[in-house]
């Protein structure tokens, strides 16, 4: 029988939508296992849920996204959440889908991270909301002052190793050459007992997170049963790969960040604005709260008009808002319009570095370019192959200084041209563009 979820529409009013949770989440691509059926019936009520962040760095990937979203899917619906940040789990590192062990951070880093995380969560969660306001909880607040001994006789003895040797994180580990630290090995064991904290001080009866995260979740669910007496639960998500099997979040290797000091919002825009055909419905249902008929009009152009990418513009259109807000997606639009010839105004000289990343650039003096003449500053930077091929260029209409044609043939570089006083864009026609920079 379906049940009733009040799904609150944030930030105000909410409404009635008959229908089951987790088939909502099965079908949007955020249910992967769970670890009771009777996780539905126990949902047909308000419950307070967890997921765990770990600060390892200043913002977190768009490979968190995905709980991010589940957690903010809950919230909606009027349960409570928590945003859990591993400030003392971040000090020992996760094993789990690692195959060596991370670079162990210090107190003072883990903190600075701290708050770069729950900065990227408040952009998804509503700390404020009225009646179901989200909670950012620290670990390190409870793990900090425990002692060791205390500790191992307290909490250490209701784990077994023949338990903790079979959890699927650590077994992959000690089949490898690095093997795994002690260190790295206790890591479950402090995450179970974060769950045990969460469920003495706020009642929390459900732990989410990457299928990754299984056996930390179980051992959680598992210390309760033994200490309280009591059911908790755990729901894991699939973890997010695109259709080449690589682990979404990674682009040649390097991160996509969720704040825009690590990566610009132009850089994260066009991330998702390149998603495959294959992948971009899927991720759709995973990053965005658009209702199913917008997504399955969307598919329907995927198929039918593939080469208008109307379902990645409105992608990266949705998780760029979400993420960057209004204004940083209206950043990432007109940065993305430069390419096609839209006025540079007010785009600064880091974000224009980054669009012309890939064409080719020049270094000039500034004695060379201020108050030069165009057609000179085009010859020198290899744009025209000559003073009088610029000049011909130009009287054909087709020079162009920062995306405006270029109309006189005595016209000049001035200090105004120079993006923060450094760069310059040269074009010559609709897509042959040279970066200048001037030192």
């Amino acid at each position: 029988m379906p049940i009733a979820v009040r799904l609150f529409s944030l930030p105000g009013g909410m409404t009635e939508v008959m229908a089951p949770i987790l088939d909502g989440f099965r079908t949007r691509g955020l249910l992967e296992d769970m670890t009771s059926p009777d996780l539905e019936q126990v949902l047909s009520k308000p419950v307070t849920v967890y997921a765990g962040f770990d600060p390892t760095s200043s913002s977190l990937q768009v490979g968190n996204l995905a709980a991010i979203m589940l957690l903010s899917h809950f919230q909606r619906m009027g349960h409570h959440v928590i945003a859990l940040v591993g400030g003392a789990t971040a000090m020992i590192g996760d094993p789990s889908g690692k195959d060596a062990e991370r670079l162990l951070l210090d107190a003072e880093t883990v903190r600075a991270n701290a708050e770069g995380v729950r900065e990227n969560l408040s952009r998804f969660l509503d700390f404020e909301h009225p009646s179901a306001p989200a909670r950012l909880v620290n670990n390190s607040d409870w793990l900090d002052g425990v002692g060791y001994i205390e500790f191992l006789r307290d909490i250490g003895k209701h784990f077994r190793m023949g338990t903790m040797l079979g959890r699927e994180s650590v077994r992959a580990r000690l089949s490898g050459e690095a093997g795994m630290s002690y260190t790295e090995f206790s890591y479950q064991v402090l995450q179970a007992y974060d769950f045990l904290k969460l469920y003495d001080e706020a009642g929390c009866r459900l732990q989410v997170g990457g299928s990754d995260q299984w056996g930390n979740i179980t051992a959680g669910i598992d210390l309760v049963r033994r200490l309280r007496g009591e059911e908790v639960y755990g729901l894991t998500l699939p973890l997010i790969c695109d259709s080449a099997g690589q682990k979404f979040g990674k682009s040649e290797g390097n991160a996509i960040y969720l704040d825009s000091a690590r990566t610009s919002v132009y850089d994260f825009y066009q991330f998702f604005l390149r998603t495959e055909d294959a992948d971009v419905v899927r991720l759709l249902k995973v990053f965005t709260f658009l209702e199913a008929e917008d997504v399955a009009s969307l598919e329907a152009t995927v198929l039918t008009a593939p080469g208008k990418r109307e379902a990645q513009q409105r992608l990266a259109a949705e998780v760029t808002r979400a993420v960057h807000g209004e204004e940083g997606l209206k950043t990432a639009l007109r940065a993305s319009e430069v390419l096609f010839g839209g006025a540079v105004d007010g785009l600064d000289a880091s974000t224009l570095l980054e669009i012309f990343a890939d064409v080719a650039s020049t270094e000039l003096t500034r004695s060379s370019v201020d108050d030069g003449l165009v057609i000179d500053v085009a010859a020198s930077t290899g744009l025209c192959q000559s003073k009088s091929a610029a000049r011909r260029l130009l009287e054909s209409g087709g020079l162009y200084v920062n995306n405006r044609r270029v109309d006189g043939i005595d016209s000049r570089i001035t200090t105004a041209d120079l993006i923060d006083g450094h760069v310059l864009i040269l074009r010559s026609g609709k897509k042959n563009f040279h970066l200048v920079r001037v030192v």
